[in-house]
């Protein structure tokens, strides 16, 4: 937060309708609501005074105010699909000035864009502040060859000689708008009720964070990058939760002639479970399994066990109330997609490198080791380091 000059305002429009991608805002990516990736851009940024949500809904206000941001609440007539996000900036200064809270400059982020980077925000913030310009916007270089389509649908070239193809070294890029952030000064947006206005400069950021979620596949399409670009060598949580098969076992299962089955487990995993748990960090074994060898593990390792679970949201949930542990504040390692369900309410959804595709898009990290080959200690060492 900046200590001294203009004072600085991010402001993210959130609000609770869409249609592409029902929720957007509140879905997540790298296990993370973009909202709240939006939130934790903007406060990792140098020169930001204050970050504020503007929404009409319930839910993303909540997730915004526990990432640290202020929610002002924008109303119906300025939150419908022809909305635009000038009117909720508009608003949301309107709102601080009412509170006593004068801006100098905005930083409008967009939470559909999951991939801001703080430094080139900060680096955008500062030369507003400096008064080295008065609007500054996120967009990365591209030296693509654009065409459109004239009135006969033939292809006319726009920003190069069709006839003459130079090589990339010999040709000046352009530079193509991200819309992840825009800065500018207040009294000029006001003025101008436009993000472009007097002097106007572009912040280059990386082209993989350009993505901008408008679909489904965009989505998908993000959270596979979050998976590549997200870090979290450390995982600070206050509890774990875990599946069983595929997760403390590699999936497979010997099955004898009276059907009794056998499981393969690490001792590796076993040895972290004991760390964990002279820590005096709780665990919780959950499983839709109802072989006796869950409970027998379980009982081995000395930790509570839930199995033959089919709701296994309901039961987390319930299990979380009785131990006084937020939500938030729980790690869940999971492999299949009926762990789902249980990964999407946790601060820390956690798949294993071997887990179901649809899993590991939702997991906030995805661990370098298999399910039975030491995953769940990894997941304690990661939960230990923190």
């Amino acid at each position: 937060m900046a200590e001294h000059g203009p004072r600085t305002v991010a402001v993210i429009p959130a609000r609770g309708g869409s249609k592409q991608v029902p929720r957007k805002n509140v879905q997540r990516v790298g296990g993370v609501p973009l909202v709240e990736r939006a939130v934790r851009a903007a406060s990792s940024a140098d020169g930001i005074d204050l970050v504020v949500v503007s929404t009409d809904d319930d839910e993303i206000a909540a997730i915004a105010e526990a990432a640290g941001a202020r929610v002002v609440r924008r109303p119906a007539e300025i939150a419908g699909d022809t909305a635009t996000s000038e009117s909720a900036i508009l608003h949301a200064l309107d709102a601080l000035e009412d509170d006593g809270t004068p801006v100098d400059v905005v930083a409008f982020l967009q939470a559909t864009s999951p991939f801001i980077p703080s430094d080139a925000l900060a680096a955008a913030v500062a030369e507003v502040r400096a008064d080295r310009a008065d609007s500054v916007f996120a967009a990365h270089e591209t030296y693509g060859f654009l065409w459109r389509d004239d009135e006969q649908g033939a292809a006319v070239a726009v920003n190069h000689d069709a006839a003459h193809r130079p090589r990339r070294q010999d040709r000046e890029p352009h530079l193509l708008e991200t819309g992840a952030f825009y800065v500018f000064r207040a009294d000029g947006f006001r003025e101008s009720r436009h993000r472009f206005f007097g002097r106007i400069r572009a912040a280059r950021v990386p082209e993989w964070t350009a993505i901008e979620i408008d679909d489904a596949d965009q989505l998908r399409i993000a959270r596979a990058l979050a998976a590549l670009h997200d870090s979290a060598p450390s995982i600070p949580v206050r509890a774990v939760v875990t599946d069983f098969d595929g997760v403390h076992t590699d999936d497979t299962a010997i099955v004898d002639a009276d059907g009794g089955e056998r499981v393969r487990v690490s001792r590796e995993d076993g040895m972290g479970v004991s760390l964990l748990r002279r820590a005096g960090i709780p665990m919780l074994i959950l499983s839709t399994e109802v072989n006796p060898v869950v409970r027998a593990r379980a009982d081995k390792l000395r930790v509570p066990v839930l199995h033959g679970i089919d709701d296994k949201e309901s039961a987390l949930r319930s299990w979380a109330e009785q131990n006084a542990v937020a939500l938030a504040d729980i790690a869940y390692l999971g492999n299949d997609v009926n762990d789902l369900p249980a990964m999407r309410i946790v601060g820390w959804p956690v798949a294993v490198a071997d887990a179901h595709p649809l899993v590991r898009e939702e997991a906030r990290v995805v661990l370098t080791r298999r399910g039975g080959d030491g995953a769940v200690r990894e997941l304690v060492e990661r939960v230990l380091s923190s």
